[in-house]
Order: structure tokens, then C-alpha cells, then sequence
């Protein structure tokens, strides 16, 4: 019997801490997109294809939002994210469009770059210690001042067939998930190539998150950053790679991007850092760090999906009721972080 409430306990305790954020993330999900299937089943709101169309539209946002957790958890932020993805969409099409570089080469050339602005930052932030956000506010200034100068006008991709041809491909899913239409038509359901380069990232950063040294590091240094010297990490090195792998993400999330929209101009994803932080604080990211969970951001996107295409199905409200609702959303979760805070502070005492 003892050890039957000890193990009670000891889930309760569990539950209480980082995964009480989560599991309230994965309800709110559920329950939105139940409503959503009950209230516009007659406009096909249940099918596959609908929640298909979630990640086909959201896959960059799932990248960069991973990235943009792993930065939280270490108790950082970074604003520069948004800034970084129009710059890598403005090279890209700037490069196969105006210059004739090759598809491979204009890939390349963003990734390294991302690597190499993500290492700056880092450097920056861990080593001179200064503060994330002034620095990749700075970040995301220059970003955004670079891709006006390279640009003004918007830059659509026509001339990289494989880029093109790559972004266009419709990889079908087994039909039995799919449905028939008016003419009796049973129409497959798909995914882009975009969605699969998200699924495999959030994979591996949820792997090394939750599975591997540095990940076990990131979580001690939001925890407590003392602790975390005391405890023999080298806590600006954990850090400096931390912003390099971010900034990595970023690139990527542009090169995914710009599968989608294949173009490039000035004003292209303008407060998508925030779109990235939201999704990762309503996933259960705490703000404060030390807490996280990439699992948790997915459901935060695939949220603020849901309330798009709701919103869409409505057909009458503007497209701006999206950040009043996932604004509102958002206040909830910051306020309920506080709560646990509060609840844990006092608990010490």
C-alpha cells in the first residue's frame, strides 16, 4: 500500500512540474480541434488533407520554433529569427533568379551562413555576455537592413527548376485516408517535401534534447546557472553552440520557407520570431528557462494553426481575429507559468 502512494506521489510530483504545462497544451489542442470538426464537419474540416495542410503551411514555423526552444530552455531569447529567414528567402531567390547561381550552391551558401550569424550571436551573448535580447534585436535590424539592400522589389524563383519542381512535389499518402468528392472521386491525401524536412528536425532536436549530454546541459544551465558551473559544465560553451545550432535553424526554417513561397522581398516573415516564441511558450516553454519540451512546441504550432483554419472555415471574421485569439492564448499560458513559479516558490519556504 506504501508503495502504491509513493508511486502516486511521485507522478503526482511529476505531472506537477514540467509536464503539467504540456499535458494542459496537448487538452487545449484536442479539444479545439474537436470543436472545429464538430462545428464545420460540412466543410470537410475532418479530413486528412485539413490537418495535412496545418504542416504543409507551418513546416518552417516547426523548425524554427524547435530552435527557438532549445534557446529558452537556457534561460535566452531570439528575436532575430523572423530577420533571418526573409534575408535567407532574399539570397536565395536574389541567387537562382539574378545571379544564376545553382540550386545546391544558393542552399549552401544560407546554411553556412545561418551557422556562421548563429556562432556571432552566440559569441556575443556567451563569451562577452551580453544580453540575447539586445543582441539579436541588433540581429534581426541588420537582417532585415540587408535584405532591403540587396532588394526592394520581390523576387519571384523561375528560374530554379529543380528548387521549383523539389517544392511542388506532392508525396501521397495511403488513399484510404483521403475522401471522395462530389463525383464519387476518392482523392489521396499528400505532404510537400517541406513537412518531412520538419518532421526529421524536430526528430533530432527532440532526440537531442531529451537524450544526449548537451541537451541534459541546457536544461541545468535555465535551471539554475550556477548550479550548472558548480556542476563542472561549461555553461559559454553550452551556450555559444546553443545560438550556432540555432542560427542553423533559422536558415533552414528560410530554406523551407521559401519551398513554400518561392519568392523573396523585404517584408517576408515580419514577426515570425514571435510566431516561434508564442508556439513555444503555449507548448510549455517556460520563460524563465530550465523547462521545455519540443513535443510541446509542435502542439503549440499545430494551435495556432488550428485557430487559422477555424477562422477560415468561418469565412465572415478578419484574418487578424488569429493573433487576437492566439494573443489570448498566450496571456493564459504566461499567467498559469506564473502560477507554477509562485506555486514552486512558496512550496521552498
Amino acid at each position: 500500500m506504501s508503495n502504491t502512494l509513493l508511486a502516486l506521489a511521485s507522478k503526482r510530483k511529476k505531472l506537477d512540474s514540467s509536464n503539467f504545462l504540456l499535458f494542459v497544451t496537448i487538452c487545449l489542442f484536442i479539444v479545439m480541434y474537436i470543436l472545429g470538426i464538430v462545428i464545420y464537419h460540412d466543410v470537410g474540416f475532418g479530413r486528412t488533407q485539413i490537418f495535412l495542410n496545418m504542416l504543409i503551411d507551418n513546416a518552417g514555423l516547426l523548425i524554427a520554433a524547435s530552435g527557438m526552444t532549445m534557446v529558452m530552455i537556457t534561460g535566452g531569447i531570439d528575436i532575430s529569427v523572423g530577420s533571418v529567414i526573409g534575408l535567407v528567402c532574399m539570397i536565395l531567390s536574389y541567387g537562382m533568379e539574378r545571379m544564376g547561381v545553382s540550386v545546391l550552391t544558393s542552399v549552401l551558401i544560407v546554411l553556412v551562413f545561418g551557422v556562421v550569424f548563429g556562432a556571432f550571436q552566440g559569441w556575443l551573448i556567451s563569451y562577452m555576455e551580453l544580453q540575447p535580447f539586445i543582441i539579436t534585436l541588433a540581429g534581426l535590424f541588420g537582417c532585415r537592413g540587408i535584405t532591403a539592400i540587396i532588394s526592394s522589389e520581390q523576387i519571384a524563383i523561375t528560374k530554379g527548376e529543380s528548387f521549383l519542381a523539389f517544392a511542388k512535389v506532392d508525396i501521397n499518402l495511403p488513399a484510404f485516408l483521403g475522401y471522395h468528392n462530389r463525383r464519387g472521386d476518392l482523392i489521396a491525401p499528400f505532404i510537400h517535401p517541406s513537412v518531412l524536412i520538419a518532421i526529421a528536425t524536430v526528430f533530432i532536436m527532440w532526440y537531442i534534447l531529451k537524450y544526449t549530454r548537451f541537451g541534459r546541459n541546457l536544461y541545468a544551465i535555465g535551471g539554475n546557472e550556477q548550479s550548472a558551473l558548480l556542476m563542472g559544465i561549461n555553461v559559454k560553451k553550452t551556450k555559444f553552440i546553443a545560438y550556432m545550432l540555432e542560427g542553423f535553424l533559422a536558415s533552414l526554417a528560410g530554406v523551407v520557407f521559401c519551398l513554400n513561397t518561392t519568392a523573396g522581398f523585404v517584408e517576408q516573415a515580419r514577426g515570425f520570431e514571435m510566431e516561434a516564441i508564442s508556439s513555444a511558450v503555449i507548448g510549455g516553454t517556460m520563460l524563465t528557462g530550465g523547462v521545455g519540451s519540443v513535443i510541446g512546441t509542435i502542439f503549440g504550432v499545430l494551435i495556432k494553426a488550428t485557430i487559422e483554419t477555424l477562422i477560415r472555415c468561418q469565412g465572415t471574421l478578419s484574418s487578424w481575429w488569429n493573433k487576437i485569439v492566439l494573443s489570448v492564448i498566450l496571456c493564459f499560458f504566461i499567467v498559469l507559468q506564473s502560477v507554477i513559479i509562485m506555486s514552486k516558490n512558496k512550496n521552498k519556504k
